[in-house]
C-alpha cells in the first residue's frame, strides 16, 4: 500500500480540453483486441471501439453478463495485456451524479478524476459497472435519498429499506480484468470493502491510489458517514480527513 498522501489527487471542477492527437498518438493502436465473443464465467466481450473523449483518447470495450443480463464497459488506454501495477478504477454507475451532476455524492468527481489520471499516465483502465446505489438500484437509491432527508444517514437509509449498506459484487469486474489480461493493478479507490471483494475473486491488487474529491455542503455528511461507518480512507492509508 502507498504511504499517506502519496499519489493523492483532487478534482479540478473547471472543464479542460486536451489535444487528442498529441496525447493518444499510438496509444489505442497498441491495445490488443479481444476476440469478440470471448467469454469468462458467463461474461462476454462483445466489441471494442475507438473512443475519443474530452479527457483523452481511449478504447472502449463492451461486456455482457449472461448470468444477470447486464451490460458493462471498460475505458482503456495503452497496452494493458500482461500489465503489472496498472492504474485501475472500478466505478459503479451513479445516475444521479454521473448524469445529473448531483452534489449529494462525490461519484462524478471521482469518475472524472480517474479518467484524467489514466489519460495523464497514458495507461490504465476505468471499469464502469452497472451497480447503481451501491447495488440496490436507482429507484431504491431515490427512496434512500428520501429517508436521508428525514435524518437517516446513507447506511441507515439502506438498512431501513432492507438492504445492507454495501450490496455490490465484483464477480463481473474480475472477469472483465481477466478478459483484458491485466496481471496486477493499483486500485483507484478509498473503499476497503471493494479491495477485499476484488481480492476474494482473485484480483491481484498491488497497491491503492487514493481518489479524493473536495467535499461540498451537500455531501459532507455523506462522505463523513463513509469514513466513519464504512471504513473509507481519504488520502493515504492512515489519513482520516
Amino acid at each position: 500500500m502507498r504511504g499517506a498522501g502519496k499519489d493523492t489527487f483532487s478534482i479540478n471542477t473547471r472543464p479542460e480540453t486536451t489535444s487528442l492527437e498529441s496525447e493518444s498518438e499510438g496509444l489505442t493502436s497498441q491495445v490488443p483486441l479481444i476476440e469478440p465473443g470471448t467469454v469468462i464465467d458467463g461474461v462476454e466481450c462483445v466489441t471494442d471501439v475507438d473512443f475519443p473523449t474530452r479527457l483523452g483518447h481511449f478504447r472502449l470495450y463492451g461486456f455482457y453478463d449472461h448470468q444477470t443480463d447486464e451490460e458493462h464497459t471498460a475505458l482503456v488506454m495503452g497496452n494493458v495485456r500482461g500489465a503489472q501495477n496498472l492504474p485501475v478504477r472500478v466505478h459503479s454507475e451513479c445516475h444521479t451524479g454521473d448524469v445529473w451532476g448531483s452534489l449529494r455524492c462525490d461519484c462524478r468527481e471521482q469518475l472524472e478524476l480517474a479518467v484524467r489520471y489514466v489519460a495523464e499516465h497514458k495507461r490504465g483502465v476505468v471499469v464502469y459497472m452497472r451497480q447503481e446505489g451501491r447495488g440496490i438500484g436507482l429507484m431504491n437509491k431515490l427512496r434512500a435519498y428520501k429517508l436521508q432527508e428525514l435524518g437517516f444517514d446513507t447506511v441507515e437509509a439502506n438498512e431501513q429499506l432492507g438492504f445492507p449498506a454495501e450490496a455490490r459484487d465484483y464477480r463481473v469486474t474480475a472477469c472483465i480484468l481477466r478478459l483484458l489480461g491485466v496481471e496486477s493493478l493499483e486500485l483507484m479507490s478509498n473503499n476497503p470493502d471493494k479491495i477485499e471483494k476484488l481480492k476474494a475473486y482473485g484480483v491481484d491488487i498491488s497497491g491503492r491510489i487514493p481518489i479524493v474529491a473536495e467535499p461540498n455542503p451537500h455531501n459532507q455528511a455523506y462522505m463523513d458517514t463513509k469514513r466513519l461507518r464504512m471504513r473509507h480512507t481519504y488520502g493515504g492509508d492512515d489519513a482520516t480527513t
